[in-house]
């Protein structure tokens, strides 16, 4: 890798080695920069490490080639090392374990892009690593949604389908916002400022698309193994009135605390160019839809991972601020139900992140400044 004194490129870490990690690392490496890829389970990067990167195929026009790392590591403190901006690429769900081990192995002028933050994943993070040691000057960053549509297509291998136009992140506080998007543009030029965590949290579309599909679906997926197509077939007219229900409620949640964020149908818009007069016509129209299949088990991410980081802290806001989320909550319940667990009490409450009882301008005074109110 050259990274000389006149034109030093920018140093990442990619943590995660899924199919979007390895993705992203491998892109990353073709583009020249100097990329070091982490995961906690050493057996699944055996293969990198003896090949020195990852074979990536993408889309026509796409990027393809061997992706050389600098390293592929299960050590934390090596793999933090030496870089300046760390890409966290895992579900939510792993977020503060991530934020646990990462926290005393971080240092002054380093950035943390969670992809995606899902919902307040930023405030949890930033939260995480103080609570466990980090007195670093750090600057904990996420973005809306993941850059890429990809799969893995074997131990070292990984496949992108498509990279988005452009992405919204947001950093904590927003008044370092444009000093992410410095650092990652050279990489990445999609990335554009996202206002504020609170913007990036609630345009969180997999709250509104994934759960309450996966559950309004939950007799079909474990009579057929998921054997149909997940949006086309599974987002019936009742069901997608059930989303529509879903939206407008994250849609007020937003409007409470000032923010005017985008609709289902405005998203699938904006990001597919899909349109309807509902939110049926809307996702029939979507072409990219088809083909999808379901979950084949209901013990999917959908569920225990969208629920408890995605619906439970927007659901916990509006309750907060009087706004009526009975829509949410329904699923929510519906999901402890089936996962025979409480996901209200394991997800992202707002106690734990550190925010009960805020008002909303205080809330919105720290996301901005990033000062907290005793």
């Amino acid at each position: 890798m050259k990274n000389t004194e006149q034109n030093p490129k920018t140093r990442f870490t990619v943590i995660g080695a899924g199919h979007g990690g390895k993705a992203m690392a491998a892109h990353l490496a073709l583009m020249g920069f100097p990329t070091t890829l982490y995961n906690r389970t050493q057996a699944n990067i055996e293969f990198i490490q003896k090949r020195g990167g990852i074979e990536l195929e993408s889309y026509e026009g796409g990027p393809n080639g061997f992706g050389e790392l600098v390293l592929a590591t299960s050590d934390m403190k090596e793999a933090l090392r030496d870089a300046e901006v760390i890409m966290v690429v895992v579900p939510s769900n792993a977020h503060q374990g991530i934020a646990q081990n990462a926290a005393p192995h971080l240092s002054d002028g380093q950035i943390v892009l969670l992809n995606p933050g899902r919902t307040l994943g930023a405030i949890e993070f930033d939260k995480t690593i103080r609570e466990n040691g980090c007195h670093a000057d750090v600057t904990i960053a996420e973005a809306e949604t993941f850059l890429y549509a990809s799969r893995s297509d074997g131990p070292s291998q990984a496949h992108i389908f498509r990279i988005k136009d452009s992405l919204p992140l947001a950093a904590l506080p927003a008044t370092r916002t444009q000093l992410v998007l410095d650092a990652v543009s050279p990489a990445f030029p999609q990335f554009i400022s996202g206002e504020n965590v609170l913007h990036t949290s609630l345009n969180n579309m997999g709250s509104i698309f994934h759960p309450a599909l996966t559950i309004l679906n939950a007799g079909r997926i474990e009579s057929t193994g998921g054997d149909y197509q997940y949006y086309i077939e599974g987002a019936t007219p009742s069901v997608s009135r059930v989303l529509e229900a879903m939206d407008r409620e994250r849609v007020t949640v937003a409007s409470a605390l000032g923010i005017r964020a985008q609709t289902a149908i405005e998203w699938l818009k904006r990001a597919y160019s899909a349109t309807g007069e509902n939110l049926y016509e809307a996702i029939q129209n979507q072409t990219g839809y088809y083909g999808i299949t379901a979950p084949k088990t209901l013990n999917h991410r959908y569920i225990f991972e969208d629920v408890p980081f995605s619906l439970v802290p927007i659901a916990a806001l509006g309750q907060q601020y009087g706004v009526s989320v009975r829509c949410m909550d329904s699923i929510i319940r519906l999901a402890c139900v089936i996962h025979r667990t409480d996901y209200w009490r394991r997800g992202r409450t707002l106690q734990k992140l550190g925010i009960q009882g805020l008002s909303v301008n205080e809330l919105t005074h720290y996301v901005m400044e990033g000062i907290r109110p005793d």
